[in-house]
């Protein structure tokens, strides 16, 4: 398989993994807290590459400590249980849509905390976006809006997390491998998620119900796809293409999230790929990269401040 079809490979079955996820997580909650999916989440991606840490552990631990501690909690922790907790009043597949916000929020976070430069047409598409994501929460208006609009300010939130994220690695943790961020970020979060876990009724339910082994696989994938290898294998994406190919991802996952509602019968209708079209032509545009001329010089006594109030 040569290298160009190889890429498009990887492409799609990230896709295929990240829009799989929120069905997954719907699994879970069959049986367990929302709590507990998102403990078991992160507690599994832990243990599943501890045995890397050894290789790892002399990497710049104490250089790039808040690095990890930022990418672990804000980009791993919080999100996995704002996720969770939203998959209990809206749907998976209108979690899924939401999180097409993340480069929207990733571009607004680089322009206000660290003066990113940006021009007109990423602008555009930061208001495009938030308009397509206006109407996707409208359009559970007939049932139940004001308890829907709570579980969807969860996923909201849960993409400001990524979007932090993103610049704090970017900012922070560039010179380090994918592999090692993301070794040292779960060292620092898997043992707190475990903690918890086997503080709650985890092991009760199961022992007792029938159903909690399937979840518990559901999970698992979850966790070792969904978490461990994807971030190693996005990152390596963008090695062997560019960040531009590697973020076309983000146009697939809602298309993936909402084929797994439908299957999974939950309720779709041709406005939600109308509000999602319009997110997803907001994300191109936050996207498009702009001539020198028209974006704005930042000084660099300006983005040294910036930086400080993150980390």
């Amino acid at each position: 398989m040569n290298r160009g079809l190889m890429n498009w490979v990887i492409l799609v079955a990230l896709a295929l993994t990240w829009g799989s996820s929120f069905i997954l997580m719907k699994r879970g909650l069959e049986v367990f807290s929302s709590d507990q999916v998102a403990a078991l989440r992160i507690f599994i991606a832990f243990l599943f590459l501890s045995p890397l840490l050894f290789k790892h552990i002399k990497k710049s631990l104490l250089k790039h400590w808040k690095g990890y501690v930022g990418m672990g909690v804000i980009g791993n922790l919080v999100p996995a249980f704002l996720f969770t907790k939203a998959e209990t009043g809206i749907s998976s597949s209108l979690t899924g849509a939401l999180n097409s916000l993340t480069p929207l929020f990733t571009l607004l976070v680089g322009v206000i905390l660290y003066r990113e430069k940006t021009g007109w047409v990423n602008v555009l598409g930061i208001i495009i976006g938030f308009v397509g994501a206006t109407g996707l929460a409208m359009v559970g208006k007939e049932s139940g809006m004001d308890d829907e609009l709570l579980f969807i300010f969860y996923v909201v939130l849960a993409t400001v997390c990524y979007a932090l994220s993103v610049n704090i690695i970017k900012k922070h943790l560039s010179e380090v491998d994918s592999l090692t961020a993301t070794v040292w970020a779960l060292m620092f979060i898997g043992p707190v998620a475990g903690c918890y876990l086997f503080s709650t009724n985890f092991t009760e339910k199961l022992v007792n119900q029938p159903d909690a082994w399937s979840s518990l696989g559901y999970t698992s994938i979850l966790a070792i796809f969904g978490t461990a290898l994807s971030v190693i294998v996005f990152n390596t994406l963008i090695k062997n293409t560019n960040a531009l190919f590697a973020s076309s991802v983000t146009y697939l996952i809602p298309i993936v999230a909402m084929g797994w509602g439908i299957f999974d019968n939950e309720a779709v209708s041709i406005l939600h790929f109308a509000w999602i079209g319009l997110i997803l032509l907001g994300v191109y545009l936050v996207n498009k990269e702009l001539p020198a001329s028209q974006l704005q010089p930042v000084s660099s006594e300006e983005a040294q401040e910036s930086e400080k109030k993150v980390l």
